[in-house]
């Protein structure tokens, strides 16, 4: 007997010296969903990091109901206001009815039931508690009146309490069975969540019936309760209260070990423009096959992330995939960082002339035959002009300048983070055919804007230190491209989504069979990047950069200037402007800029990257190998033969006479020789058409066209197939 007193001594001691203060428990409090918060202090998005339990921020005793803390008051504990921890009334008449047997409620008040959650060893066990134990819970109860306010007391209950199932606490209980804040709980609400506290998992029957009497010691009526009640613990999945705006950017950043309300670099203002912009222009799409999209906004100075709409809400099949982070083809996005590195280096000038026509690129894995989106050939055009036209052929010419790995390290110097090696994707990856994400592309599009100077976005308000990756007079000459409505007007129009009020450089870009379509650009203060398409990778219908994701990139732009136009950069040192005119008025007289060194009054088509005196046969070479495109018609599938002047002959019959010739290919191996003006053979090669006749069989039985097209595909050793341009 003296050592179990003296144990109890001992644990009463303990207790005493272990308990914690009112402030200490509202800080450990730790809830099982945390709050996002933009860069304003606005709540954002609730995240949920623990799948156990469901407890909510804490709640003040000043934001619940009246009526909540009077119901629970009068379910538990009576005499709440009028007892030190202990009601010994309360106690005498439990063991007087426990003597004759009778059913009363516990002699617990809400002080010793609090006790009981702050100490797991004074809570009450499946098999009741000790009489150690009680004493133990009377004597922590009589502790916690001493050091605490009553309010603090009830506060702390409400907040830890067990309720229904996983749902710990009155935060929780209101916006789950009721979706409401604990604030605005009535009368009715108020006594089905006291009846909860004295039997969480009752049968709804049992707790409507406890909830009336409740209601009745108050005079209070009983009508609709039973509905009510059983409407209110059938509720599943209820989802947090408040605005739930970027569910992908805060899985990105939200630490689960944080604090409950955790700042990011988010505007709520502009996320809520971005989901407004991409509903919209998915609506306006909705008979086309486009169910995706994704938006990204980056301030240019810091890199801070404004906006990340990764999906377009419940209306996604595929909601959960974060569009920002997925990659992709960006398509023609890619052209100005391959003109960029070839202003550097010198090797072009905006006011070049490429050659806009069939080509053929030797690779490894045979011939690379690029063409433009929409089939044709615009001949010798400037740099200006076939950047601002989104022209593939000229674009590919300037990427073999450069060589793959050049172009391929330099994309990663902005960020891009590609896969494989250059060599992997070969002369394609000028087009777009190396995977990237939207983050990634905007992020590198920031890059331009800010002269050529690289930081990595800032999720979390950090600022990293920026690094120059390409020189800045170079990236001024392909801003001013990209600003120019009229190096566009030939394709786009000088009306089109990309024009706007003031200065903005931006590109669009399409992938092959219009997977994914783009548009990327900037102004003096944001970048905005926009991504539509099918998270499943089916093609729309239709649909390009322009009429897909152009749109919504020009809404935001001009909401986020709205007042306050954006201002064209100033010219850096090292880039002047000259007036030009162009043989034989090939395009109209213009000032140009140029880098310091390369400039030049008159530009010649006959000056630049003209072919030289040809020998024998140029193209096709001996043993090359050809595969056709089953998406392309075969009325605008060609093959160019080029050489020396001379009469051709294929497989012995003759085709026509001089140095080039388009000829429509047909399946099967081929003889072509190139006769001189005496008739003598000068040169004979051999080649190989496959794929010709997919088309056709494909017509004749449309249920084999897929595995056809995919058979014939995986056979081909080289293809002609590319990214398309706009």
């Amino acid at each position: 007997m003296k050592r179990a007193l003296a144990a109890l001594a001992l644990a009463v001691s303990t207790a005493a010296q272990a308990l914690p203060g009112f402030d200490e428990v509202r800080a450990a409090h730790r809830p099982s969903d945390l709050v996002l918060l933009d860069r304003h202090g606005v709540a954002v998005q609730t995240l949920r990091v623990d799948k156990q339990v469901r407890r909510l921020e804490w709640v003040a005793i000043e934001q619940m109901s009246p009526a909540l803390l009077r119901a629970v008051i009068a379910s538990e504990d009576r005499r709440f206001h009028e007892h030190s921890g202990v009601d010994w009334r309360a106690v005498a008449a439990s063991a007087w009815s426990n003597l004759w047997n009778t059913r009363t409620r516990g002699a617990s008040t809400l002080t010793m039931q609090l006790a009981g959650l702050l100490d797991d060893g004074l809570a009450r066990p499946e098999g009741g508690r000790s009489a150690a134990r009680k004493l133990g819970q009377a004597f922590t109860a009589t502790q916690l009146e001493r050091r605490w306010r009553k309010s603090q007391i009830l506060e702390a209950y409400l907040n830890s309490v067990p309720l229904r199932g996983e749902l710990v606490g009155v935060g929780a209980i209101a916006q789950t069975l009721f979706g409401k804040h604990a604030s605005g709980l009535d009368d009715t609400e108020a006594a089905i969540i006291a009846a909860l506290v004295r039997a969480p998992n009752a049968a709804p029957q049992r707790v409507a019936q406890r909830a009336c009497e409740l209601l009745k010691q108050q005079a209070l009526g009983c009508e609709g309760l039973d509905v009510i009640t059983r409407a209110a613990l059938e509720r599943r999945g209820a989802m947090p209260l408040g605005e739930q705006l970027a569910p992908h950017f805060a899985r990105q950043v939200m630490d689960p070990a944080g604090p409950a309300r955790q700042p990011s670099t988010l505007d709520a203002r502009v996320q809520r423009l971005a989901i407004g912009a991409l509903r919209r222009q998915l609506a306006e799409l909705s008979g086309r096959n486009v169910e995706d999209g994704a938006i990204v906004v980056l301030d240019n100075a810091s890199g801070a992330v404004l906006a990340w709409v990764g999906a377009n809400g419940a209306t996604s099949a595929a909601a959960q995939v974060d569009g920002v982070l997925a990659r992709r083809q960006p398509g023609s996005t890619i052209k100005p960082f391959v003109y960029q590195l070839a202003f550097e280096r010198r090797l072009l000038t905006p006011a070049s002339l490429l050659d806009d026509s069939p080509a053929q690129i030797a690779t490894a894995a045979g011939l690379y035959l690029p063409q433009n989106y929409d089939r044709d050939f615009k001949g010798w055009v400037s740099v200006r002009s076939a950047l601002g036209n989104s022209l593939n052929v000229p674009a590919v010419r300037a990427g073999a300048m450069l060589g793959p790995d050049a172009l391929f390290a330099r994309l990663n110097d902005f960020g891009l983070a590609l896969a494989e090696s250059g060599g992997h994707h070969g002369a394609a990856l000028a087009l777009g055919s190396a995977d990237v994400t939207l983050l990634g592309l905007a992020n590198a599009y920031r890059a331009l804007a800010n002269g050529g100077l690289f930081g990595a976005p800032s999720l979390r308000g950090e600022a990293p230190a920026p690094r120059r990756v390409a020189d800045a007079g170079a990236v001024h000459l392909v801003v001013d491209i990209l600003a120019d409505d009229a190096a566009r007007a030939r394709t786009f129009g000088l009306s089109s989504a990309l024009a706007t009020r003031g200065f903005a450089a931006v590109k669009t870009g399409t992938s092959k069979d219009l997977r994914d379509n783009w548009c990327v650009g900037f102004t003096d203060r944001y970048t905005v990047g926009v991504w539509v398409g099918n998270a499943s990778g089916a093609a729309m219908h239709a649909v390009s950069g322009i009429s897909g994701a152009a749109p919504i990139w020009r809404e935001i732009v001009a909401a986020l200037h709205e007042g306050r136009p954006s201002r064209a950069p100033a010219r850096p040192a090292g880039v002047l402007a000259q007036r030009i005119e162009f043989d034989g008025g090939r395009e109209p007289a213009r000032d140009e800029l140029f880098l310091a060194g390369t400039e030049q009054a008159r530009w010649r088509a006959s000056a630049q990257l003209a072919p030289q005196r040809s020998f024998g046969i140029t193209s096709p070479r001996d043993g090359s190998r050809f595969a056709l495109d089953p998406d392309i018609p075969p009325q605008a599938q060609r093959i160019v033969f080029e050489g020396e002047h001379g009469t051709w002959l294929l497989d012995g019959k003759r085709l026509g006479t001089g140095s080039r010739l388009r000829w429509a290919p047909w399946p099967g191996r081929h003889e072509l020789s190139l006769l001189d003006a005496r008739g003598r053979a000068v040169q004979t090669v051999r080649f190989e058409v496959r794929g010709a006749t997919l088309r056709a069989q494909a017509a004749q039985d449309p249920a084999q066209a897929t595995s056809l097209r995919d058979a014939k595909r995986r056979s081909i050793a080289a293809s002609i197939t590319m990214p398309q341009a706009l």
